[in-house]
């Protein structure tokens, strides 16, 4: 029976490079897709990993209704018969339960990937959703490390080198101006001691850098 399956992970965990994957093995097959993204580091309507493989992908917006779109191109004479959703994390509710209505009203898998839970280690609205309608929820086996080699099981939002928990909860990784100021912001991926300790791997630099040494006098002569 079809599916509706939810890979999850932090950042670094190979989410979309499983996605691109996934997709090479249908693809392989004979099958036909419809890949469908948001937000993606390459830019817009591109699915693209860290690995440097991407393709061709189509951008969600907000008014963008999945499963009409499914339905569109298979009257069209497509025969879709899997969709894979990278980013899932982001799209919304609605969207979410338009998936669950392409699996079990027009019998196609769908294949989501996402993050659970953002900087402030809060669900993503799309990820609880997924988590509250998929058949499955799979974690990736890849680890993720944290700086101390631990392994990663939150995201961290660093500005300016430092790691924030307050702001809006979408912010892709660029820099930010606010004022007439400019903010370099970007992700990294933390254990959770040192994600509520608030410790990246700069502050871990600086911390080390600054640690005082002991009071000594020097002996007399």
């Amino acid at each position: 029976m079809p599916e509706l399956i939810y890979y999850c992970g932090t950042m670094d965990a190979g989410k979309s490079t499983l996605a691109l994957q996934t997709a090479h093995n249908h693809e392989s097959r004979g099958r036909v897709g419809v890949l469908f993204t948001l937000h993606d580091r390459a830019g817009s309507g591109v699915l693209s990993s860290r690995l440097g493989l991407q393709k061709p992908a189509v951008e969600v917006k907000d008014d963008l209704n999945l499963h009409d779109f499914i339905r569109e191109q298979i009257s069209t004479g497509n025969k879709i018969t899997f969709v894979i959703c990278d980013e899932a994390q982001f799209y919304t509710p609605n969207q979410i339960e338009q998936l669950a209505l392409i699996v079990d009203g027009l019998g196609i898998d769908v294949y989501a990937f996402g993050l659970l839970s953002d900087f402030r280690t809060k669900l993503f609205p799309g990820s609880q959703r997924l988590i509250e309608l998929a058949d499955r929820v799979e974690p990736l086996q890849v680890k993720a490390l944290c700086w101390c080699g631990e392994e990663a099981t939150h995201n961290a939002r660093v500005v300016n080198g430092e790691m924030v928990t307050e702001g809006e909860q979408v912010v892709v990784g660029d820099t930010v101006t606010s004022g007439q100021r400019k903010h370099e912001v970007t992700y990294e991926v933390l254990c959770r001691r040192h994600h509520m300790r608030k410790i990246n791997a700069r502050a871990s630099q600086a911390t080390h850098q600054s640690t005082p040494t002991l009071p000594f006098q020097e002996p007399e002569r």
